[in-house]
């Protein structure tokens, strides 16, 4: 299996999302990561639907998504051909004998932190799910109180823009 990522334009309308992830869990998929915002027009909603499928699966699945009412527009990124960004916050024991050192980890992957406390910092990081998970990796030894990451958001690479064109 490998991992597609899906990007997909959707009315922005109630249960939506209830339809499209019940799509793939009939199949058996597991959705590995999935974000959903608003776009540059109004009333549509951009999807970034990431699976591990087998092509031919995927075939089939992006076949019954186009015929979703709601569905505008499907269209498959290529990692190559794409920008693809995660977000991740990060809350780190940090007292003052080791602060300065996951200050130090935190600029070496251009991470900011967001938040200060008198035994912890709260760490965030923008980046490609690789570079995320070495950040959590270094900052690993400290002690993790706390992580949230989201799915993972994509755009095509260049000037072109998947757009509705209804």
């Amino acid at each position: 299996m490998s991992t597609h990522t899906l990007s997909v334009l959707v009315e922005d309308k109630p249960g939506v999302l209830a339809r499209i992830s019940g799509l793939f869990s009939r199949r058996g998929y597991n959705i590995q990561s999935l974000a959903v915002g608003p776009t540059e027009e109004q009333g549509i909603s951009r999807m970034t639907i990431c699976v591990s499928v087998e092509e031919f699966p995927l075939e089939q699945v992006t076949k019954q998504l186009n015929k979703l009412v709601n569905v505008i527009k499907i269209v498959e990124l290529e990692p190559t051909t794409s920008v693809q960004r995660e977000l991740v916050m990060l809350k780190v024991r940090a007292d003052a004998t080791v602060r300065s050192q996951v200050l130090e980890v935190t600029q070496m992957f251009r991470a900011k932190v967001v938040d200060v406390a008198p035994d912890a910092v709260t760490v965030e990081a923008t980046g490609t799910a690789d570079k995320l998970s070495a950040l959590r990796r270094m900052l690993e030894p400290y002690g993790i109180r706390e992580i949230v990451q989201s799915g993972m958001v994509a755009l095509a690479r260049g000037p072109r823009a998947i757009a509705a064109n209804r």
